[in-house]
């Protein structure tokens, strides 16, 4: 795993324009940065990312179970008890799952190691899924990339592949698309999501989440009035939860992208129970609820994270009983997880977190996201890469 600068396309801004990628800079300053790349090598990737993603997401699904049979795990995980049932039922069904997201610290030498699951609305599909692969192909064609570099990445392919299987038992459904709105990245996120279910051939329709009402028979509608009988939503469980509508998700029929049941899985409590079922795990850091914090060495280093915490927010990380970084946000009424601390390695002045993805139950591929901070947050930079023996 090496970092190699490298000349930017001279017209990938005209060109991510072009294609929606409108929040390629944000604020100011570069979200999207082609200076410089990651190159793999292909026993990196198979040995060191994929497979551990594949025994993750395994014992990630183990565990949902064992949260379900277990009123006291549901009271960790925050979770309302209003809701319980409704995620009970949605696994003993198994609702239809899309995709999810692994958060690696992984230095192309030493075991990767899990900092966090992201599995109910991970962004950077579009820059994961597409928007690199065109990088990988445009710079290979100008003979600035080696002309067999490749890179880990089927993800979009196995979208649509979900959405061909998904749409097997919903022949006759409109797939609602929703976000919230004044969110240039989510919206580019749930337009890219949307085209690769519009590939599946599934016919969709696009509704903001501020725009969702419920009419006279007890029905999610759009502005249109037409029903919401199946929907994807770039919104997170816990906020649906909060919402003034809640109370009438468990008397709704609607088919949710992600279902409820992954509304366990993108919550750090999975963190300390993933450490307690598969201890000295060689991809799992030391982790515990507040209760145990204690089990934790202050002088390695112990990272302090909201449960619902998203996008770094919130995130305090101590060495010895001393403050070596925080983040900021609006996180932190749930509760508490504690982990080990890790560092991310650093390369070239910037700290380097690898996401990777699951589509269904199978690895898909990975994006690269870069910060100065030792906190990866929403304005870090995406970052691409390449497999080259």
């Amino acid at each position: 795993m090496i970092r190699i600068p490298i000349q930017p396309r001279s017209d990938w801004q005209a060109q991510a324009n072009a294609l929606g990628f409108k929040f390629h800079t944000m604020h100011g300053a570069p979200y999207w940065d082609e200076s410089a790349y990651y190159q793999f090598t292909l026993s990196q990737i198979e040995q060191d990312i994929e497979q551990p993603t594949q025994e993750l997401h395994d014992m990630l699904l183990h565990l949902i179970n064992k949260v379900c049979n277990d009123d006291e795990l549901m009271r960790r995980f925050a979770v309302p008890q209003a809701y319980w049932n409704m995620i009970r039922r949605s696994w003993l069904r198994r609702d239809p799952h899309l995709y999810g997201r692994f958060d690696f610290c992984y230095d192309g030498v030493s075991p990767a190691k899990l900092l966090e699951a992201n599995y109910d609305t991970p962004t950077s599909l579009f820059e994961s899924a597409y928007w690199q692969w065109m990088w990988l192909e445009q710079q290979v064609n100008t003979g600035k990339l080696p002309t067999h570099s490749d890179q880990f990445n089927s993800i979009q392919e196995q979208l649509i592949a979900r959405f061909l299987h998904i749409h097997k038992f919903n022949r006759t459904r409109t797939l609602h698309f929703s976000c919230c709105k004044n969110t240039e990245e989510d919206k580019g996120t749930v337009d890219y999501i949307r085209s690769c279910a519009l590939e599946a051939g599934i016919r969709s329709r696009f509704t903001f989440i501020e725009d969702i009402g419920i009419n006279t028979d007890n029905q999610f509608m759009d502005l249109e009035d037409n029903p919401i009988e199946w929907c994807f939503k770039l919104y997170p469980w816990e906020f649906m939860f909060d919402d003034e509508y809640g109370q009438s998700l468990n008397q709704m029929s609607v088919q949710w992208l992600e279902p409820p049941w992954k509304s366990l899985l993108s919550n750090k409590a999975i963190l300390p129970l993933l450490w307690q079922h598969f201890p000295n795990h060689p991809n799992l850091l030391p982790a515990y609820f507040s209760d145990q914090k204690h089990m934790l060495d202050k002088n390695i280093g112990v990272v302090k994270k909201p449960i619902f915490s998203r996008e770094g927010a919130n995130i305090e990380i101590m060495k010895a009983d001393k403050l070596i970084a925080k983040s900021s946000g609006g996180y932190g009424d749930e509760g508490y997880i504690y982990q080990a601390f890790k560092p991310l390695p650093k390369f070239a002045n910037e700290h380097i977190v690898i996401g990777s993805w699951v589509i269904g139950d199978q690895p898909a591929g990975i994006g690269l996201r870069a910060d100065p901070s030792l906190i990866t947050q929403d304005l870090s930079r995406f970052v691409p890469h390449i497999i080259l023996n």
